[in-house]
């Protein structure tokens, strides 16, 4: 069983990197005002839910097949670059994944912005699939989100 698997994606939204990563960082109370079906709350447990080493808690909804909470610590984190990396500490996932830390970048793609998400995971068996869900459920939050920012 190979350690360390990596998934990847590229999204390229009509937004500019500036105001897709302001919104991106304020999701933790931008996600559940405006995808309250996925994100049902979305709770800072420790430090500003911002900074490096803050801790939420998220609490998903039905819109979220699969994943009821999972608690999160960000591991870094550079708002001029606009990064941001995670591991996740609780939820379900872990049960499908001994490790899962999932990683974020927004640049500037001509008048819009180019969203790069990934995420590396160690399998807790050989039979568990590749996390595409949580890839493609990434992949909705940041469409859904240009959808709401140019509304």
């Amino acid at each position: 069983m190979a350690a360390h698997q990596k998934i990847e994606v590229d999204v390229e939204v009509c937004i500019g990197a500036d105001k897709f990563w302001h919104s991106i960082r304020d999701s933790n109370t931008l996600f559940p005002k405006i995808f309250p079906e996925v994100y049902k709350t979305i709770e800072v447990l420790e430090g500003d839910g911002k900074a490096i080493g803050s801790i939420r808690l998220i609490k998903y909804g039905e819109g979220a097949p699969l994943l009821t909470f999972a608690k999160e610590k960000i591991d870094a984190v550079d708002d001029e670059k606009k990064t941001v990396g995670y591991h996740v500490l609780e939820g379900d996932i872990l049960k499908h994944y001994k490790h899962f830390k999932a990683f974020l970048s927004v640049t500037p793609k001509g008048d819009g912005s180019l969203v790069k998400w990934w995420c590396e995971f160690d399998k807790a068996s050989p039979e568990v699939p590749e996390p595409h869900f949580i890839r493609d459920a990434a992949v909705k939050t940041f469409k859904d989100l240009e959808a709401f920012l140019k509304a």
